[in-house]
């Protein structure tokens, strides 16, 4: 039983990832934190954090990590094949739509319309991490004893040095786990 919620569950944001990884993230968060509670939401920040640096999409990459961690093996494959069976037929259909379709202004219409939705869900999922980064998992409060001070300057710092420079991400992240696990050390 448990096989098939997993594949259900990933099926569902396979499904429904419209606008890539980032776009995934508020559907994996209601599935596996809210509906299933498979992960606390400490967890599941943990898991976008791991999947984001390991090489693949972030939806396989969590689904995988779910699925081991919920069915061992059975369900990491079951979880990946999940993710992965939806988002094969929607391509391919849309492709073969797009090719012989995409000179009518109705086609175009619709995937501006998308953009904007897109954008909604990516910044989102970015403030529910920020918070949780932030405050911790009690929320967002206005109580200033609660705010994580290191997180809020090393995200200022990494956002300044993001816009000034535009250096290589996988650089900035590696500077900040290391600057991080060296302050969370010491303090």
């Amino acid at each position: 039983m448990i096989l098939l919620e997993l594949f259900w569950s990933f099926f569902q944001i396979g499904m429904f990832s419209i606008g890539g990884g980032m776009a995934a993230i508020p559907l994996i968060q209601n599935q596996v934190v809210d509906l299933h509670q498979w992960l606390t939401l400490s967890e599941f920040t943990d898991l976008i954090t791991i999947s984001e640096m390991t090489p693949g999409p972030i939806a396989i990459n969590s689904s995988t990590f779910v699925g081991t961690s919920i069915a061992g093996l059975p369900g990491a494959l079951v979880a990946t094949l999940g993710c992965i069976i939806p988002s094969c037929i929607i391509v391919s259909f849309l492709a073969w739509l797009y090719y012989k379709y995409k000179e009518i202004t109705v086609i175009q219409g619709i995937l501006s319309g998308l953009r904007p939705a897109v954008v909604a869900m990516i910044a989102s999922a970015g403030l529910a991490i920020f918070a949780m980064a932030i405050w911790g998992e009690s929320g967002i409060s206005a109580d200033s004893q609660s705010i994580n001070y290191i997180s809020l300057i090393i995200f200022g710092v990494v956002v300044f040095i993001l816009r000034k420079w535009k250096p290589n991400p996988i650089y900035v992240m590696l500077g900040s786990g290391v600057i991080g696990g060296a302050i969370y050390l010491m303090v």
